[in-house]
């Protein structure tokens, strides 16, 4: 399993989703940069394509020209403004995606250094499933989990048994 800098738990149970519903060798086309992930999916015999960067919220070209079998999208949702637009443009048939949930006990994250990086949404499941469904997708399987912080405090108990994130594979309804 994957260990060191990486977020080892998230990881671990993303690749272990991904696994269980998409068959290695399958195409991907992994929205957001080249990441650790995207190259561990790799490592693991998927073959896939990153997006270069572009705008999501403007630019879907992306989606609409590739021939992946299956899009993922990792903690990329919640940076946009318009989740919607993109997930309706997707040709793929399949898609797995992750997105962090709404904390009660915690404010949605904003980088204080990067424009760039910051939560427009933090999902409830059931906001995220309504939106995936809205856009053409039918939800097949989902799994919660909670993501620790090694750090002392109220908001790192909370975190020890409150879901952080929540994945989600859904198919193109037809």
């Amino acid at each position: 399993m994957y260990e060191g800098k990486y977020p080892t738990k998230r990881y671990n149970i993303t690749l272990d989703f991904l696994k269980e519903v998409i068959p290695a060798n399958a195409a991907i086309l992994d929205l957001g940069v080249e990441n650790p992930f995207s190259e561990i999916m790799i490592q693991n015999g998927y073959r896939v394509k990153n997006t270069q960067g572009e705008d999501l919220d403007e630019d879907f070209s992306a989606v609409q020209q590739s021939a992946a079998e299956v899009v993922t999208a990792f903690e990329i949702f919640e940076h946009l403004i318009a989740p919607y637009n993109i997930l309706k443009e997707i040709k793929a048939d399949k898609l797995v995606a992750s997105v962090p949930l709404r904390l009660w006990f915690a404010p949605a994250y904003q980088s204080k250094t990067d424009k760039w990086d910051r939560h427009y949404h933090e999902f409830e499941a059931w906001q995220f499933d309504w939106l995936l469904e809205k856009s053409g997708w039918e939800i097949k399987q989902t799994i919660t989990f909670t993501n620790p912080v090694k750090k002392v405090g109220i908001r790192p108990l909370f975190r020890l048994f409150t879901p952080r994130y929540y994945l989600v594979f859904a198919v193109r309804k037809n």
